[in-house]
């Protein structure tokens, strides 16, 4: 079923609270003072059962001027509105402040309720609905129906039900998919239960048991109970009017203006990037850093206007600007604000929220009003590109999805857009899918070509440029696993070669040529003449007077492709040697059970400087096992 929320405005005493007392049988004013003084201080809150079934909530806010701050922290998340106007006064200060302010939050369904009148003759009431008509003239509600009522006869409001009813039935329902968000407009504590706060909720699906965050002040609490219309449910969604009992939360850490949220979904932030609107009917216009107060949610909060492309602002126009607040907010992309003047307080302006997590903008800037315009105008396509170019990294579909506050499915469609028309690169990565500019990826594949034919040049005889210390130089921003699918898509691209821990250009084979050559072979024979006694390394390094550099290249050359094994820290086999003694070694245990080191020696008829060291390395390959001071065969090589 359907859910809808209905609000009411207008001036103060013109029977917006006796109208839904009269529709519902609540008494919306619920404080002693307001009782006392006739006028509604506070938000006020009733259901309604519409004749189809329909369950409406209700809010009532305050018509005075001075508080018409509690009045924006209700009407934020109304979907149909009634305008109060008392026919014995026709339209006042306060009736055009609260228009005002429904225009610049762009609610758009609404009915003109004429009141009291049972306290004017017919031809009164036909002029105060010419002047109504000639005040909505121009405006959404311009075709908006004019209904006279009474709630001290009744008359009329069987209408007014029945017309409510069917603008209800075009009123578009909000999402219950996505990220929970309910601004706060109420926090109080009840015995035996604890702390519950009340809001509409604008998207999403609460249930009892969820866990939830309260933001700004980021305090993690669950949902011990919810009612609706004053009953409990198991759960709650978007559209409406929600009572919420919080586990483990003081009614002192939480304020109106508040936000419960979904884990994760929302950022607060001391900026909002915005397209503002200035009032025809504001009094001046708004210079730079002017101090302001924004109105956004149930929240109120003071800070700057900073223009971005100019110094003035002139009333009737609009401009990007960014608010720079002096408390956190939290926002989406796409929330309407009202804004007020610091002092006097009056409504001056509001507008959308394009970006609720900027950074600082420098003003005068092109490429920012240019970016800004993108964000604010542009195909979930562009905005999803636009969003990629700040990245210094690939980022998944939800990631993605998030910093835009898109829905998932609307960004998933956007990326497989783009990436049919190669704006983006698809990497994938451990059954994830990451995202990353096409233009990025193929700069990252130049940077990459270009440090592997450098490294190759420089040593030509090596497998290829370490993974890590590549990522490490170039891409320290990025996590290896990332790297390292990175890399993976490069390879399926042909751009590159992975090797276990290199990566090197492909076709690229790291052999010595020429003069390398000559010296890597002279290096074998080296090894090789001396049978089972080789020369240790510094030997060999001084006997072919190698710079110490090549000779280290040239030995890892050789173990890399295991031509030469380390048996000590200066001690090198060749790898026909190695094979050589690892048989005889091996016959003899077959025959003997049991080698010593003396054995050994006296086998590969050489000295107990080479013996232990060999027998060392024999069972560190697993082929010989120490048994007290002899050698047996290990369990691998009796296989």
């Amino acid at each position: 079923m359907k859910h809808v929320i209905i609000g009411t405005a207008g001036h103060v005493d013109h029977g917006k609270s006796m109208l839904i007392k009269s529709l519902t049988g609540i008494e919306t004013d619920r404080l002693r003072e307001e009782k006392e003084r006739g006028i509604s201080i506070e938000l006020g809150f009733a259901s309604l059962t519409l004749p189809s079934g329909r369950r409406a909530g209700i809010v009532d806010v305050p018509g005075h001027e001075r508080f018409i701050k509690n009045m924006l922290a209700g009407v934020g998340g109304i979907d149909l509105v009634l305008l109060v106007i008392a026919a014995d006064e026709g339209v006042m200060p306060q009736t055009k402040e609260h228009f005002d302010i429904l225009q610049l939050l762009q609610v758009k369904a609404g009915i003109v309720v004429l009141t009291k009148i049972d306290l004017v003759d017919a031809d009164w009431l036909d002029l105060v609905k010419e002047e109504v008509q000639d005040f909505l003239a121009g405006t959404t509600f311009e075709n908006a129906p004019i209904i006279p009522v009474s709630s001290v006869t009744k008359e009329g409001l069987p209408e007014l039900i029945n017309t409510i009813d069917d603008l209800v039935e075009n009123v578009q329902e909000r999402p219950t998919v996505g990220q929970i968000r309910l601004p706060i407009d109420r926090v109080f504590s009840v015995t035996g239960f604890g702390t519950v706060v009340t809001g509409t909720m604008i998207s999403g699906k609460l249930s009892v048991g969820d866990e939830i965050v309260i933001m700004p002040p980021a305090i993690t609490t669950r949902v011990r109970g919810l009612q609706v219309h004053g009953k409990k449910v198991e759960s709650a969604r978007a559209g409406q009017r929600v009572a919420v009992n919080l586990a483990g939360v003081e009614v002192e850490q939480i304020e109106r203006g508040n936000v419960v949220s979904s884990m994760g979904a929302l950022t607060p932030s001391y900026r909002l990037d915005t397209k503002l609107h200035l009032l025809k009917s504001a009094e001046r216009p708004i210079r730079n850093r002017t101090r302001t107060r924004l109105h956004i949610g149930t929240d109120e909060i003071m800070g700057r206007v900073v223009l971005l492309d100019r110094e003035e602002l002139q009333p009737g126009e609009q401009a990007y600007v960014q608010f720079q607040l002096e408390d956190k907010v939290v926002a989406g992309k796409g929330d309407r604000f009202v804004i007020r003047s610091y002092s006097p307080v009056h409504t001056i302006g509001g507008g959308t929220v394009i970006d609720p997590n900027p950074p600082r903008h420098k003003r005068f800037r092109q490429e920012v009003i240019a970016a800004l315009i993108t964000k604010e105008k542009g195909s979930p396509e562009e905005l999803v590109e636009q969003f990629l170019s700040a990245q210094q990294v690939p980022l998944n579909t939800t990631e993605i999805s998030s910093g835009l506050k898109m829905p998932e499915a609307e960004t998933e469609q956007a990326i497989d857009i783009l990436d049919q028309n190669n704006r983006v690169k698809i990497i994938k990565a451990e059954g994830n899918k990451l995202v990353l500019l096409a233009n990025r990826y193929r700069y990252w594949c130049q940077q990459i070509t270009d440090a592997l034919t450098d490294y190759h040049k420089q040593y030509s005889i090596r497998e290829g440029f370490p993974k890590e210390e590549l990522r490490s130089r170039m891409f320290s921003g990025q996590s290896t696993k990332v790297f390292q699918s990175v890399l993976q898509t490069m390879q399926q691209d042909g751009i590159i070669e992975l090797n276990p821990q290199t990566v090197a250009l492909p076709n690229f084979t790291g052999q010595p040529t020429g003069k390398d050559a000559r010296y890597v072979a002279k290096i074998e024979e080296l090894l090789k003449s001396k049978g089972f006694q080789p020369p240790v390394w510094k030997e060999v390094v001084k006997q072919l007077e190698l710079k110490q550099g090549d000779a280290q290249e040239y030995l890892a050359y050789l173990m890399r492709v295991e031509r030469v094994h380390k048996i000590t820290d200066d001690m090198y086999w060749h790898a026909e040697t190695v094979n050589a003694a690892k048989n005889k070694i091996i016959g003899f245990l077959r025959e003997n059970k049991t080698i010593s080191v003396g054995e050994t020696r006296d086998l590969l008829q050489t000295s107990r400087k080479y013996a232990l060291p060999i027998l060392e390395y024999f069972d560190q390959q697993r082929i010989t096992r120490r048994v007290e001071d002899n050698r047996v065969l290990s369990v691998k090589a009796k296989l």
